[in-house]
């Protein structure tokens, strides 16, 4: 028996093209990547990312908090008042014992824990921060929505690596469709780009190095695809039950209609040869909704730009797919946010699904011969979709895909 969809009322993202969803969707459609030298990352192997520019994210989280929330935090924050605001939904207004938080991240505030540890290495306790741990703390982001927004039902932070986004949505449909709560905020956020992290995917060999104009560097499906650029950003969405959103006069975005997850159980970095694994976690998807492979109608690729991911995961398009219907993958533009990836790109699916328009693969001209897909490049492919899956895949062998639909 598949679980009833939840209606997808408010949406809020901030990402490397965007401060706001509306701008967001314009970047991502527009198919150029912002990737741009960082100077915190000057004399690292990778020294360049995506990353969110034009917003002082201090003054707009505002008031006497900011001091104490990481970056990642702030992403978060931003994007779920964005999320609550298109929902129509007031907190004041709210019974904050029926609304959860359900928001994921992959490495938490490990930026900030690096800091504080130079800090404390270079000058001494009394140079670390008193907010040192908040700033730190993988939970934070769902706390400090929860206290802003006076919800005090469940609070949950999922870690599965680049999967969190959707395990988040996931999670939080479950805990709609159990009572659990009336209202789920929930979504991803991530930001790891300074010198310990680059530093350490530049050595995993997954990350690809400065070779020509950096924003051409990310070409997912590309037969000369080299590796991954980083990115950073949080999506956040509301969800309500259908009957909920109906009784108070509130147009769904979208449909969430299924989801699945698997686990490969292979390798900590590389995903199964055989896309076994993360295709039972597809079809876990299908079943959940109700679907057949047939009635996708677009697929929001993970896409990574990297040479084993992308093979993998063409391999397992073509199979689960044979009708071909048209693939983006946002990472060309966006880079890699990580965590954040798979809430950043269940939205942009939703967007397809309201607009009718698929973006365009940054950076691609055709996918490599091998690969049996239907690639959307150089410009946004416009057709109506009414059902579409967006597919996660995070180390640790960690999949989740979910499949959204038009309400």
């Amino acid at each position: 028996m598949n679980r009833p969809a939840v209606a997808v009322t408010g949406l809020g993202m901030i990402t490397p093209v965007g401060n706001d969803t509306g701008t967001t969707w314009d970047g991502v459609c527009a198919g150029v990547s912002p990737a741009r030298t960082v100077p915190e990352l000057e004399g690292c192997a990778i020294d360049f990312a995506c990353t969110v520019s034009g917003i002082d994210l201090d003054e707009a989280v505002g008031g006497r908090t900011a001091f104490r929330m990481g970056r990642y935090v702030k992403l978060a924050v931003l994007a779920a008042r964005e999320a609550v605001a298109d929902a129509g939904l007031d907190p004041a207004d709210w019974n904050g014992s029926r609304v959860a938080v359900v928001v994921g991240t992959s490495s938490g505030g490990s930026a900030g824990l690096t800091e504080e540890a130079v800090a404390l290495d270079r000058r001494g306790p009394g140079a670390t921060s008193p907010a040192g741990i908040l700033l730190t703390i993988p939970n934070m982001p769902a706390a400090e929505i929860a206290i802003q927004m006076g919800a005090t039902g469940p609070s949950l932070a999922p870690c599965t690596a680049c999967a969190s986004g959707v395990t988040a949505l996931s999670v939080a449909r479950d805990l709609l469709v159990t009572g659990q709560c009336d209202v789920a905020i929930a979504g991803a956020t991530e930001s790891i780009v300074f010198p310990v992290a680059m530093t350490g995917f530049a050595r995993s060999g997954a990350a690809v190095t400065r070779d020509g104009d950096l924003a051409r560097l990310c070409r997912p499906f590309a037969a000369d695809r080299a590796g991954l650029v980083m990115g950073e950003g949080a999506a956040v969405m509301v969800l309500e039950r259908t009957d909920d959103a109906r009784a108070r006069a509130a147009v769904p975005r979208a449909l969430l209609a299924g989801t699945g997850a698997t686990t490969d159980a292979h390798h900590p970095t590389s995903p199964h040869p055989s896309g076994a694994v993360a295709r039972a976690a597809v079809e876990a998807a299908l079943r959940d909704a109700g679907w057949r492979a047939e009635d996708v109608e677009h697929v929001n690729a993970h896409g990574t730009s990297t040479p084993l991911g992308d093979a993998t995961e063409a391999a397992l398009i073509s199979r689960v797919y044979p009708h071909r219907p048209p693939v983006t993958a946002p990472k060309g533009v966006l880079g890699h946010c990580m965590g954040a990836a798979g809430a950043i790109e269940a939205g942009l699916t939703i967007l397809t699904l309201q607009h009718g328009i698929v973006p365009p693969i940054a950076n691609l001209d055709a996918p490599a011969p091998e690969f049996d897909i239907d690639c959307v490049t150089r410009k946004p492919l416009r057709r109506p979709v009414r059902r579409a899956v967006s597919h996660s895949f995070g180390f640790g062998g960690h999949n989740a895909v979910v499949a959204l639909q038009r309400p």
